[in-house]
């Protein structure tokens, strides 16, 4: 990603945004580091090919209009309360920053240009727009949690999420629908605590890094690769796929640590029903990874007998293994930690 000294310059000032959008103490300044925040992913996400030129383009589209709407409704906001900051009971102003805060995280029901924008995109430029792009719109939205019109966008992000990467091929578009479904996890910790979404956040960003470094190392790109690629090499196709189901949250895994809590803290405040839909959901996104999983291992591929010695010295290779150990055995090694406490 870095071909040059100006994307690192536009690499730091994205950083810098996120991070004026995090300490602003008005709705005026996030949205001035928000617009930082996009002027500076513009050029990153530039890779000189026609596919990511339409992607920046359609995400600058989107942006701006998210931005418009948010800056409209902030100045109405403003000149309501005398221009000061205090949240007021006005629902239409704060449904209306709402929208235009989930239109740029990209979730549902306004999630119509995530998937072809991650499409066109290179791996770590998608790793990028599904966890650190996030951040700022996130900590904004928890700043006004409006529960009806967060109750349905969560059972909304939580479906389309699981239903749509159903009959996906493209691998890119699986972690978008997978970002999507978690951005509804995400987005209900925060209906019901308010801290409890930043674990969950920090625990989707590290799974979603482990893969995306080993989809960029072997630039894959479509479900076919994964099954001819690694033929030589059980180990890391069993890595993989392991973190995949890491990803989706299956219960050995690391995964399932977050999920966990948000199931014991719904349960906990008496939430069944949305907690019954969360779960049958997530199942389905299971499905659809096992099924990948089932297919890699049980189908008779032409393989050589396990083999530890292909690309072991690459640096890259030698964290991606470190973390997939953790991401792997991350639950046994807390549960016995803890209980050795």
């Amino acid at each position: 990603m870095f071909i040059n000294s100006s994307k690192i310059m536009f690499f730091f000032i994205l950083m810098m945004s996120t991070m004026i959008v995090i300490s602003s103490n008005s709705w005026l300044g996030a949205w001035m580091g928000l617009e930082i925040n996009l002027l500076s992913f513009i050029p990153l996400m530039n890779d000189n090919n026609l596919m990511s030129n339409e992607s920046s383009l359609k995400y600058f589209l989107t942006q701006a209009l998210a931005s418009s709407i948010l800056l409209f409704s902030v100045i109405l906001f403003m000149y309501q309360n005398n221009f000061m900051n205090y949240i007021n009971n006005n629902l239409y102003i704060n449904m209306m920053i709402l929208s235009s805060l989930l239109m740029k995280t990209g979730a549902a029901p306004f999630h119509f240009w995530f998937p072809n924008v991650m499409e066109g995109l290179s791996w770590m430029n998608g790793l990028i727009l599904m966890t650190w792009q996030k951040i700022g719109p996130l900590m904004l939205i928890s700043y006004l949690v409006i529960k009806s019109m967060m109750f349905w966008s969560i059972i909304l992000c939580i479906s389309i999420g699981s239903l749509s990467g159903l009959n996906q091929t493209s691998l890119r578009k699986l972690m978008t629908f997978s970002s999507i479904n978690h951005l509804g996890w995400i987005m209900m910790n925060m209906y019901s605590n308010e801290s409890l979404w930043i674990t969950y956040f920090a625990f989707y960003s590290f799974l979603s890094f482990n893969l995306i470094l080993l989809f960029n190392m072997w630039k894959l790109f479509h479900i076919n690769q994964l099954f001819s690629l690694f033929m030589y090499n059980k180990t890391l196709k069993f890595s993989l796929f392991l973190n995949l189901l890491s990803l989706g949250g299956l219960p050995p895994f690391l995964g399932f640590i977050p999920k966990w809590l948000t199931i014991q803290y719904l349960t906990f405040n008496n939430q069944l029903f949305m907690l019954f839909i969360m779960i049958v959901m997530t199942l389905i996104t299971l499905y659809f990874y096992i099924r990948l999983c089932y297919t890699a291992f049980m189908l008779n591929y032409f393989e050589n007998n396990w083999n530890f010695n292909i690309y072991w010295n690459n640096m890259l290779m030698n964290i991606y293994l470190l973390f997939s150990f953790i991401s792997i055995f991350g639950l046994f090694i807390i549960s016995l930690t803890y209980y050795l406490i």
